[in-house]
This record gives structure tokens, C-alpha cells and sequence, in this order.
């Protein structure tokens, strides 16, 4: 019987800087994810830490990773040849196949919120007619913070995008928050066939839901991911538990009709 919480060995085969603060790393393992879920990245006597999967393929996955503490700091310091310890993967993912597929996507992503519908979009980007249109907003605090700048532009060919820096003036960018772009989505043109699909810090969520259900979107419509501490990952520990909600088994992925109750 196989143990759901036993990590294993992967090699790291390329690490690559996406901004100042972020790096991608791509180990080598036979894993196949859903878009969205996300894996526990251990280093032995260190600790570990839940990554959600930015881009995968044959025999290799990516995470885009943030140093913010002790084990990623310790992940930093890694180089293509060195190994990486995995598990997973767990939660739910977006529910491409069930629900997108078809349908008119908009995507909207604060930060390093882009990176759990990375490969998603890249899925829908290869594949044409998989999906009927995307509509991409995504905004980052500051020039030096962009992250996936090839695919960003590669994205402009296929979707309607719409990218945005809090403060920062760059070529071709706006100035403002996401909320600040909500209205150029045409929705009107969706003939109510569409999904929303929202990823970010807890506050740039709550604010990007509100206004897009207050322009009539239904919750059931809305989509969420959560990023939030999880240890064991297999709903045990309690540590990602909001009310009765276990994030890291009835999420990270959450409809809207349950996501805006779910509030610490």
C-alpha cells in the first residue's frame, strides 16, 4: 500500500529566475498533476512546504517559487543536479475538463497568483478550440516582480490580455490594480457562457470577487484558489482548516459560493 504522505527524490534539472524574488524550478519525476494542485517540497531536517505545480510535461514539473522563509530559503540554495525530496499531489484542481472546457475563460491574477493557472493557460493556449475565448488580467506590484515575461508575451497572440503594474509606467503596461481593469471584460459578448477564474493575495481575491459579482456575474461561475498553510495535506493536522473546511482536501481550487464564506 502506498503511503500518501512518503516524499521522494527528484532531481532538479534546471532552475531558472523569473523576478527578483522568484525562481522556477523544474525536477525531474513521472507525477502528472491536475491543473492546479499543488505538491509538499521537503529538504530532510529542514522542513517543507506546499508549492502549487507552475508548468509540467513529460517526466518533469515546474515550481515558481518565492523565498519567504526557512525552507525555501534552503531551496534557494540548490543547483541543477542536487535533489529536491516531493509529495503528492493533493487537493483539487480546476475543474477543466467538468466545467471550462467550451466555455469563455477569464482569468484574472495578482502576483505570483499566475503561476497555479500557468499551465492551465498554456493547455488552453496549444490546444486551439479548446476553450471558446481567454480573456487574461494580470497585475504584478512592480516592474522587477513580473514573472513568466516569455509567456506573458506569447499569450498576446492567442488571448486578450490585459496586464497591469501598481505603480510602475512600462511599454504596452497599465497603471492600477486588476480591479482597475474588471470592466474591460466583455461579458456582454459571452452570451452567460463563460467561467471567472481568480488567483492572488487574500485581499486582491476579495476585492477582484466583489466587483466582478457586483457587475452580475453568479458565484457558482467564480472560481478561487487558495493559498494558505498546509502541513500533512491529507486533512490529519488541521493546520489549513477554516470552520469545517479542510483547504488542502476540498481545495486549494474553491467555487465562489463556498469560497467567499471561508474567511479566518
Amino acid at each position: 500500500m502506498n503511503n500518501p504522505i512518503k516524499p521522494i527524490s527528484s532531481t532538479i534539472l534546471e532552475v531558472k529566475q523569473e523576478s527578483n524574488l522568484e525562481y522556477t524550478f523544474k525536477v525531474a519525476t513521472k507525477i502528472k498533476p491536475q491543473h492546479g494542485q499543488f505538491l509538499q517540497l521537503s529538504i530532510p531536517k529542514i522542513g517543507e512546504a506546499p508549492i502549487s505545480v507552475s508548468a509540467q510535461g513529460e517526466g518533469w514539473l515546474d515550481f515558481t517559487i518565492r523565498s519567504v522563509g526557512k525552507v525555501t530559503d534552503e531551496i534557494f540554495n540548490k543547483k541543477p543536479g542536487d535533489v529536491l525530496f516531493i509529495r503528492g499531489p493533493y487537493g483539487k484542481g480546476w475543474p477543466l475538463e467538468e466545467t471550462f472546457k467550451d466555455k469563455h475563460l477569464v482569468v484574472i491574477t495578482g502576483g505570483t497568483g499566475l503561476a497555479p493557472v500557468r499551465s492551465m493557460l498554456n493547455e488552453c493556449f496549444e490546444n486551439d478550440g479548446y476553450v471558446k475565448s481567454v480573456t487574461l488580467i494580470s497585475g504584478f506590484k512592480n516592474e522587477a516582480g513580473i514573472i513568466f515575461k516569455e509567456e506573458l508575451n506569447k499569450w498576446k497572440e492567442k488571448f486578450k490580455t490585459f496586464y497591469t503594474l501598481d505603480k510602475d509606467q512600462i511599454d504596452g503596461w497599465n497603471v492600477g490594480f486588476v480591479t482597475d481593469l474588471v470592466d474591460k471584460i466583455p461579458f456582454d459578448s459571452f452570451n452567460g457562457d463563460y467561467e471567472v477564474i481568480i488567483v492572488g493575495p487574500p485581499m486582491m481575491m476579495k476585492f477582484t470577487g466583489k466587483k466582478i459579482a457586483d457587475l452580475g456575474v453568479p458565484d457558482e461561475k467564480i472560481w478561487v484558489s487558495f493559498e494558505r498553510k498546509m502541513s500533512c495535506a491529507i486533512g490529519k493536522c488541521g493546520h489549513c482548516r477554516i470552520d469545517e473546511t479542510y483547504v488542502c482536501l476540498d481545495g486549494p481550487v474553491f467555487n465562489y459560493t463556498k469560497a467567499k464564506y471561508l474567511v479566518d
